[in-house]
């Protein structure tokens, strides 16, 4: 198995229908001992508690808000007591808003802002420094082909830029951590079937958005899980400040 022995922190991934759990069941079928973190401990317990069990031990939820540097803080301490390592973070937590240019408003920025860039940065400080004592560690972070041509179908562009930062962000930390042996690397999905997609295309837009995709079908969210295991395990080992496209042809450059 591709992660045995290895142990994974995923944000945001308590959602039923989105990527963060479909990444911690394929990470977990991958041998990997998995740590959800969401907003509310009862639901990251309850994602955690759907995981296929691996020798090592339970699964965790853990309570964190990306948004606030304590609570980061405080969520790493909390997996390293029950964990004593930290192998893999997956920086997953995200929101969006529909919203064009002249409606985003400064609450409407910062909140995006905070989630989506500030959010990597904090909690990839929280584990950092036990990755760095390791002289091990993979960093995977979640942008967006918005992020790539200037917008999306449902976010505005103040996601488009937040999911831009990111890459700039991911690419920065990649060569300030790799000598300590730590890899950062980027996943930017097209138009994947999610909670946030969920009920907002009609048929005629499915139509329209599919002739615009050469592999002709939406995503699903294990397309996007498959590209984080990848990042995640020792098969890109010589992998660092790289961004994997899965957006079956929508952006192709």
């Amino acid at each position: 198995m591709l992660l045995s022995g290895k142990t994974a922190i995923i944000s945001g991934a308590a959602s039923k229908a989105g990527i963060g759990l479909a990444t911690a069941r394929l990470f977990a079928s991958q041998g990997a001992r998995i740590a959800i973190l969401d907003l509310t401990e009862e639901a990251a317990a309850e994602a955690a508690a759907t995981l296929p069990a691996v020798p090592e031990g339970a699964h965790l939820g853990v309570a964190c808000d990306v948004t606030d540097a304590q609570a980061c803080q405080a969520a790493a301490k909390r997996v390293l007591e029950v964990f004593g390592q930290a192998d893999i973070l997956i920086n997953n937590a995200g929101i969006t808003q529909p919203l064009k240019l002249m409606e985003i408003g400064g609450e409407n920025w910062q909140k995006v802002m905070d989630v989506n860039l500030t959010g990597v940065l904090y909690l990839s400080q929280a584990f950092i420094p036990h990755m760095r004592a390791r002289k091990q560690g993979s960093i995977a972070c979640m942008s967006s082909v918005s992020a790539q041509r200037g917008g999306g179908i449902f976010g505005g562009p103040h996601y488009s830029a937040a999911k831009a930062g990111v890459l700039g962000l991911a690419k920065a930390m990649a060569r300030e951590l790799g000598p300590d042996g730590i890899r950062v690397n980027s996943v930017t999905p097209g138009l994947i079937q999610t909670e946030i997609t969920g009920g907002k295309l009609t048929d005629q837009m499915r139509t329209d958005i599919l002739k615009g995709i050469p592999l002709n079908r939406l995503g699903e969210a294990k397309d996007v899980a498959g590209a984080f295991l990848f990042l995640a395990s020792d098969i890109s080992s010589y992998i660092t400040g790289a961004v994997i496209d899965v957006n079956g042809g929508m952006l192709i450059h």
